[in-house]
């Protein structure tokens, strides 16, 4: 009885066969094409019915490769592994080869639990006159959203309950704005993912200090997404004073992370959960950015740049460098002085 509870609450797959993934994907096939796949799971704690995959495959540090007798001992019907693997898979699996393992296992998810396909207008959801479809049919707009007039919003968009879509907002095609997100004033490309909570669009922390007074400057810049953007539950993306906030094309953006305005944020970037980035700061391609970093205006960050977790940037990074610490130095240069400091510490008698 628990286990049958339990499972109500597991995410379903959709029921596939072996043949069918190998065909769909340009995978070599070894065994049954017909063993069915009702979902995917750990090679340590696949059964019967689910793929699992296996790969020695070093990507990144995160990655860590396991012992060749999970492989050799795992109840998954079906194993996706590499060409020189297929020795140590056990006898009667079927099998799924591919050099990249870890690259198919991403797709296979994305075909096996994909969310089923929604489309229509709630009848509680507020939708202003002047608002512009491209394609009405292929749009869903869930309970109690509302979107302005003059708002633009291409094809396969989807949008959950309880979301707020301000004037002059134009939303890409096959965007996804889950409940809870507010935007306005902004431009968002095809393929985004805009998660529970999140607030773009709105006015920035720009005061002027006058007659000892502190003085509201009005934003009227806007926040432009590029394709494929992920913003994380939570996060804030404030409009531009005069000048847009941008963020470029595939940047993903973790939970709780606070974009200032007139920020520039390049091409492939990740910003780890609770970073925080003042107005002004222009950051490059391909820059990682660990948890709670935070950056102080006006800061210029090169193409390729690292920061590790909890570093404070006060000025700028040139390309390629790795920086840690508070305030943030080369990392070499942290760990010498993290060594030097280790010296002068004498132990208690």
């Amino acid at each position: 009885m628990f286990k049958f509870i339990k499972s109500l609450f597991v995410p379903r797959g959709i029921k596939t066969t072996a043949g069918d993934l190998a065909s769909k994907f340009g995978l070599e096939l070894s065994g049954d094409p017909k063993t069915i796949i009702r979902g995917v799971a750990p090679i340590a704690d696949a059964i019967s019915g689910q793929l699992a995959f296996y790969s020695t495959e070093q990507n990144s540090i995160a990655f860590k490769i396991l012992p060749i007798s999970v492989l050799k001992n795992t109840k998954a019907s079906v194993i996706l592994l590499q060409p020189e693997q297929i020795k140590n898979a056990p006898k009667g699996a079927t099998l799924l080869i591919t050099n990249s393992p870890r690259g198919e296992i991403v797709k296979i998810l994305g075909e096996i639990y994909k969310e089923k396909p929604r489309y229509g207008i709630h009848w509680s959801a507020h939708i202003e006159h002047g608002v512009f479809f491209r394609k009405k049919r292929s749009v869903y707009i869930g309970q109690f959203s509302t979107v302005e007039r003059l708002a633009s919003i291409d094809a396969d968009v989807k949008i959950y309950p309880n979301v707020f879509i301000g004037r002059n907002v134009k939303l890409g095609r096959g965007t996804v704005i889950y409940s809870g997100a507010h935007i306005e004033n902004a431009t968002i490309g095809e393929n985004c993912v805009i998660h529970s909570n999140a607030v773009i669009g709105k006015d920035g922390f720009g005061y002027t200090r006058q007659n000892g007074e502190n003085i509201f400057i009005p934003h009227v810049g806007r926040v432009v997404i590029g394709d494929h953007v992920s913003i994380g539950a939570n996060s804030c993306i404030d409009r531009g004073a005069m000048t847009d906030t941008v963020i470029n094309v595939g940047t993903k953006i973790d939970n709780l992370c606070q974009i200032a305005h007139g920020v520039v944020i390049g091409k492939e970037c990740f910003l780890a959960s609770g970073v925080g980035i003042a107005g002004g700061t222009v950051i490059g391609d391909r820059v990682l950015l660990g948890g709670r970093v935070g950056m102080a205006n006006g800061v210029k960050i090169g193409n390729d740049v690292e920061v590790g977790a909890m570093s404070g940037v006060f000025k700028n990074i040139p390309a390629g460098e790795k920086h840690i610490g508070y305030p943030a130095v080369p990392s070499m240069e942290f760990m010498r002085m993290h060594a030097w400091l280790k010296k002068q510490i004498k132990p208690r008698d």
